[in-house]
């Protein structure tokens, strides 16, 4: 079953939004959801498909340091110097984050032993109190 737009003679304003969209976000994104539209069940996607890696390729860079940047969103800038630079701060930012994690982890394990002391010595002084009110209470009713 084709689904294609040429097949059903006219475009959805889906379509038209989609194809738009497509063209705002990355321009090979707006030509194959255009191409998808043209041709549906025909569209050659393996060669589609190479052709976006390819620009991608071009879009982001060549060379295997865009990949280290995958995360953050960044590619390598083509300078050998400045993308180590990059590298480092990153990793000791990484460092420094992992640490600040370990010590808020810590104070909370803190703050927790706190309450649990603060919540034993309330409960200890509850029943202090409602063993002194029950040892006076007995001392009248007897």
């Amino acid at each position: 079953m084709m689904t294609s737009c040429s097949t059903r003679g006219r475009w959805h304003p889906l379509h038209v939004i989609a194809v738009v969209a497509g063209f705002l976000i990355w321009w090979p994104l707006g030509l194959a959801a255009l191409a998808y539209f043209i041709w549906g069940e025909r569209f050659p996607r393996e060669k589609v498909r190479e052709g976006f890696e390819r620009a991608k390729a071009e879009f982001t860079g060549f060379g295997r340091d865009q990949r280290s940047y995958a995360g953050h969103g960044w590619s390598a800038t083509g300078n050998a110097a400045f993308d180590d630079y990059r590298r480092e701060t990153l990793r000791r930012l990484e460092e420094e984050r992992r640490r600040l994690e370990e010590e808020g982890r810590a104070f909370a394990e803190f703050v927790t032993n706190l309450r649990r002391a603060r919540d034993k010595e309330e409960f200890d002084r509850f029943m202090a109190e409602r063993s002194a009110s029950r040892n006076g209470g007995d001392t009248h009713s007897a």
